[in-house]
Protein backbone atom coordinates (compact mmCIF):
# COMPACT_ATOMS: atom_id res chain seq x y z
CA UNK A 1 0.00 0.00 0.00
CA UNK A 2 1.44 3.33 -0.92
CA UNK A 3 0.51 6.58 0.93
CA UNK A 4 0.65 10.24 -1.00
CA UNK A 5 2.36 13.11 0.82
CA UNK A 6 0.46 15.53 3.06
CA UNK A 7 0.69 17.28 5.89
CA UNK A 8 0.03 15.66 8.93
CA UNK A 9 -0.71 18.25 12.73
CA UNK A 10 0.99 16.32 15.37
CA UNK A 11 -1.76 16.88 17.45
CA UNK A 12 -4.00 14.02 15.44
CA UNK A 13 -1.22 11.59 15.74
CA UNK A 14 0.56 9.54 18.43
CA UNK A 15 4.34 10.82 19.48
CA UNK A 16 6.74 10.04 17.27
CA UNK A 17 10.55 8.27 19.21
CA UNK A 18 13.77 7.64 17.98
CA UNK A 19 15.47 4.56 18.93
CA UNK A 20 19.30 4.13 17.74
CA UNK A 21 22.29 3.58 18.39
CA UNK A 22 25.11 5.88 17.67
CA UNK A 23 29.22 5.54 17.80
CA UNK A 24 31.00 8.51 19.91
CA UNK A 25 31.98 9.63 15.99
CA UNK A 26 28.49 9.59 15.01
CA UNK A 27 28.31 6.32 12.72
CA UNK A 28 25.40 4.17 12.97
CA UNK A 29 26.29 2.48 9.64
CA UNK A 30 28.54 0.75 7.20
CA UNK A 31 27.55 -0.86 4.22
CA UNK A 32 23.84 -1.31 5.11
CA UNK A 33 24.71 -2.93 8.47
CA UNK A 34 25.57 -2.15 12.01
CA UNK A 35 29.73 -1.95 12.37
CA UNK A 36 29.34 -3.34 16.21
CA UNK A 37 27.83 -6.63 17.91
CA UNK A 38 26.04 -5.62 20.66
CA UNK A 39 22.97 -8.19 21.83
CA UNK A 40 22.13 -5.67 24.84
CA UNK A 41 21.03 -3.37 22.19
CA UNK A 42 19.21 -5.53 20.48
CA UNK A 43 17.69 -6.21 23.30
CA UNK A 44 16.79 -2.89 24.55
CA UNK A 45 15.86 -1.80 20.94
CA UNK A 46 13.29 -4.85 21.15
CA UNK A 47 11.59 -3.66 24.41
CA UNK A 48 11.24 -0.36 23.53
CA UNK A 49 9.60 -1.00 20.06
CA UNK A 50 7.52 -4.15 21.11
CA UNK A 51 3.82 -3.39 20.24
CA UNK A 52 4.65 -0.18 18.36
CA UNK A 53 4.42 0.79 14.46
CA UNK A 54 7.97 1.55 12.99
CA UNK A 55 8.54 4.38 10.21
CA UNK A 56 12.07 3.15 8.13
CA UNK A 57 13.88 3.60 4.68
CA UNK A 58 14.20 0.83 2.72
CA UNK A 59 18.03 0.21 3.21
CA UNK A 60 17.01 -0.49 6.64
CA UNK A 61 14.28 -2.61 6.01
CA UNK A 62 16.01 -4.38 3.59
CA UNK A 63 19.40 -4.93 6.52
CA UNK A 64 16.80 -6.91 8.80
CA UNK A 65 17.21 -10.49 9.42
CA UNK A 66 14.95 -12.24 7.08
CA UNK A 67 12.34 -13.84 8.26
CA UNK A 68 11.79 -17.38 8.62
CA UNK A 69 9.11 -18.95 6.50
CA UNK A 70 5.98 -19.63 8.28
CA UNK A 71 7.05 -16.99 10.89
CA UNK A 72 5.81 -13.67 12.84
CA UNK A 73 7.58 -11.14 10.20
CA UNK A 74 11.02 -9.36 10.41
CA UNK A 75 10.61 -7.55 13.55
CA UNK A 76 7.96 -9.96 15.17
CA UNK A 77 5.38 -8.23 17.17
CA UNK A 78 5.73 -5.10 15.25
CA UNK A 79 3.90 -3.41 12.17
CA UNK A 80 6.56 -1.87 9.67
CA UNK A 81 5.83 1.54 7.68
CA UNK A 82 8.85 1.52 4.82
CA UNK A 83 9.71 4.78 2.93
CA UNK A 84 10.44 3.83 -0.42
CA UNK A 85 10.46 6.26 -3.38
CA UNK A 86 8.96 3.27 -6.19
CA UNK A 87 7.86 -0.01 -3.83
CA UNK A 88 9.22 -3.14 -4.07
CA UNK A 89 7.88 -6.78 -3.39
CA UNK A 90 7.59 -8.01 0.08
CA UNK A 91 6.88 -11.63 1.25
CA UNK A 92 4.12 -12.58 3.36
CA UNK A 93 6.72 -13.91 5.63
CA UNK A 94 7.57 -10.43 6.06
CA UNK A 95 4.80 -9.71 8.76
CA UNK A 96 2.66 -6.38 7.97
CA UNK A 97 4.98 -4.30 5.74
CA UNK A 98 3.06 -0.99 4.49
CA UNK A 99 4.78 1.11 2.20
CA UNK A 100 4.61 5.15 1.78
CA UNK A 101 6.36 8.14 -0.28
CA UNK A 102 7.52 10.35 2.25
CA UNK A 103 7.52 11.12 5.96
CA UNK A 104 3.96 12.44 6.34
CA UNK A 105 2.53 9.62 4.82
CA UNK A 106 4.53 7.03 6.60
CA UNK A 107 3.25 8.97 9.66
CA UNK A 108 -0.13 8.56 8.92
CA UNK A 109 -0.36 5.19 8.33
CA UNK A 110 1.73 4.21 11.46
CA UNK A 111 -1.02 6.42 13.11
CA UNK A 112 -3.40 4.09 12.00
CA UNK A 113 -1.62 1.12 13.01
CA UNK A 114 -0.74 2.49 16.40
CA UNK A 115 -4.60 3.40 16.72
CA UNK A 116 -5.60 -0.36 15.80
CA UNK A 117 -3.23 -1.62 17.89
CA UNK A 118 -3.33 0.51 21.20
CA UNK A 119 0.34 1.45 20.93
CA UNK A 120 0.95 4.86 22.97
CA UNK A 121 3.77 6.10 20.30
CA UNK A 122 5.23 5.40 17.39
CA UNK A 123 8.98 4.57 16.30
CA UNK A 124 11.58 6.18 13.55
CA UNK A 125 14.00 3.60 13.34
CA UNK A 126 16.09 4.89 10.69
CA UNK A 127 18.09 5.33 8.85
CA UNK A 128 20.18 8.51 8.40
CA UNK A 129 17.64 10.04 6.39
CA UNK A 130 14.34 9.50 8.04
CA UNK A 131 16.38 10.53 11.23
CA UNK A 132 17.29 14.01 10.18
CA UNK A 133 13.38 14.00 8.51
CA UNK A 134 12.27 13.26 11.62
CA UNK A 135 14.14 14.96 14.59
CA UNK A 136 11.96 18.10 14.26
CA UNK A 137 8.89 16.00 14.83
CA UNK A 138 9.86 13.84 17.64
CA UNK A 139 9.30 14.11 21.62
CA UNK A 140 11.87 11.88 22.52
CA UNK A 141 15.18 9.63 22.01
CA UNK A 142 16.20 6.89 23.36
CA UNK A 143 20.20 6.28 21.80
CA UNK A 144 22.46 3.87 23.05
CA UNK A 145 25.91 5.21 22.95
CA UNK A 146 28.24 3.29 21.69
CA UNK A 147 32.34 3.61 22.82
CA UNK A 148 33.56 3.23 19.66
CA UNK A 149 34.68 5.02 16.90
CA UNK A 150 33.81 2.77 13.36
CA UNK A 151 34.51 3.76 10.14
CA UNK A 152 31.02 4.60 8.28
CA UNK A 153 28.77 5.74 5.77
CA UNK A 154 25.39 6.48 7.58
CA UNK A 155 25.56 8.99 10.72
CA UNK A 156 22.85 10.11 13.21
CA UNK A 157 21.96 14.13 13.21
CA UNK A 158 23.80 16.48 15.79
CA UNK A 159 21.34 17.06 18.62
CA UNK A 160 20.51 20.62 19.10
CA UNK A 161 20.96 20.45 23.57
CA UNK A 162 18.38 23.90 23.21
CA UNK A 163 16.13 21.23 21.99
CA UNK A 164 16.31 18.24 23.84
CA UNK A 165 17.56 17.89 27.30
CA UNK A 166 19.12 14.36 28.95
CA UNK A 167 16.25 12.72 31.17
CA UNK A 168 18.20 9.40 32.26
CA UNK A 169 22.15 8.24 31.73
CA UNK A 170 22.74 4.21 32.32
CA UNK A 171 26.43 3.32 31.83
CA UNK A 172 27.82 -0.62 31.17
CA UNK A 173 29.98 -1.88 30.80
CA UNK A 174 30.61 -5.30 27.76
CA UNK A 175 28.22 -8.34 28.46
CA UNK A 176 29.05 -12.09 26.80
CA UNK A 177 26.89 -10.77 23.55
CA UNK A 178 28.61 -6.89 23.67
CA UNK A 179 32.05 -5.41 21.56
CA UNK A 180 31.52 -2.69 23.52
CA UNK A 181 30.92 -0.51 26.27
CA UNK A 182 28.07 1.02 25.95
CA UNK A 183 25.67 4.11 27.68
CA UNK A 184 21.71 4.50 27.55
CA UNK A 185 20.82 7.85 26.72
CA UNK A 186 17.25 9.13 26.72
CA UNK A 187 16.12 12.55 25.85
CA UNK A 188 12.84 14.54 25.94
CA UNK A 189 11.90 17.84 23.94
CA UNK A 190 12.01 21.02 25.80
CA UNK A 191 9.15 22.36 24.05
CA UNK A 192 6.56 20.97 21.36
CA UNK A 193 7.25 19.47 18.17
CA UNK A 194 6.63 21.06 14.72
CA UNK A 195 3.10 21.50 14.04
CA UNK A 196 3.24 20.12 10.70
CA UNK A 197 5.29 18.13 8.68
CA UNK A 198 4.89 19.30 4.84
CA UNK A 199 6.60 17.71 2.06
CA UNK A 200 8.51 20.48 -0.68
CA UNK A 201 6.69 21.75 -3.18
CA UNK A 202 7.83 19.00 -6.45
CA UNK A 203 10.13 17.00 -4.13
CA UNK A 204 9.25 13.59 -2.95
CA UNK A 205 11.34 11.96 0.54
CA UNK A 206 11.93 8.82 1.07
CA UNK A 207 14.33 6.42 2.92
CA UNK A 208 18.05 6.46 3.44
CA UNK A 209 20.11 3.80 5.04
Amino acid sequence: MMMQAGSIPAAQHRPLIIVAAVARNGVIGAGNALPWRLGSDLARFRALTMGRPLIMGRKTFESLPPARAGGKGRLPGRSLVVLTRSGFATSPDDGEVLQARDLAGAIGLADELARRDGAGEIVIAGGDDVFSQALPLVSGLHLTLVDASPEGDAFFPAIDNSVFHEVSREAHQPGPRDDHAFVFVDYERRQPAASQLKPQAGQESYGGT
